[in-house]
């Protein structure tokens, strides 16, 4: 139904997307976003990471709010950035995590409160998902949050990878973004030993196969 609604959208003379950043935005509610944005409205100076290719409707509405905003494209660097190095006698995939980390998660010292992390962990290779998310808790502040969004299945026309861009309401606007196949989806479950050694978590039911979470550190 999603991309039949972008294909919709195109067609009514909007311009089709290019290199997958532009083209018509899907609004859609996200309980995740309504709360944080709550806390970010009445608490200004926080430092935030959006992560995701660079979109300039997030940092005009953080930034107008007094927030400070560092932007990483996890997914593409991960994606394209040749870091299976080769195989082990095994045959198992080799990768390069600390260089992948070191290039794209390096913060020089800077630590966040927030970070708009969406779909990421379902796209990334799995050699990396977890090391991205002990990076992320090592640059968290004390009570941080990560708002995150996983899929609960693989297939679909809800699992193409989609940049997300924040609105003043309540909802998120998700546009058809580099295309990378999905992964993996998550189970609740999967998502606490994800996040093991966090101190909390909310999570926000969805109706389109995506779960929402906010992550306290």
């Amino acid at each position: 139904m999603l991309s039949r609604w972008f294909e919709k959208k195109e067609e009514s003379g909007a311009a089709a997307p290019a290199a997958g950043f532009t083209g018509p935005r899907v609004p859609r509610h996200s309980g995740g976003w309504a709360v944080l944005r709550k806390r970010l409205q009445a608490d200004p100076g926080l430092r935030i990471m959006d992560v995701g290719y660079t979109s300039p409707t997030n940092i005009n509405y953080l930034t107008s709010l007094g927030h400070s905003i560092f932007m990483a494209d996890l997914v593409h660097d991960a994606c394209s950035g040749g870091w299976q190095t080769g195989v082990d006698e095994d045959g198992a995939p080799v990768w390069n995590i600390e260089g992948f980390l070191a290039q794209s998660l390096n913060f020089a010292g800077r630590t966040f409160d927030v970070v708009l992390l969406w779909t990421a962990l379902d796209y990334l290779p799995e050699p990396l998902v977890q090391p991205v998310v002990d990076q992320l808790a090592s640059a968290m502040n004390p009570s941080g949050q990560v708002l995150a969004f996983f899929h609960t299945r693989t297939h679909g026309e809800e699992t193409v990878h989609c940049r997300f861009h924040v609105t003043p309401g309540d909802d998120v606007e998700m546009q058809l973004a580099e295309q990378f196949p999905i992964q993996r989806a998550f189970t609740n479950r999967s998502i606490e030993r994800l996040f093991t050694g966090w101190s909390g978590h909310r999570q926000f039911l969805a109706k389109d196969s995506v779960s929402e979470v906010i992550m306290t550190r």
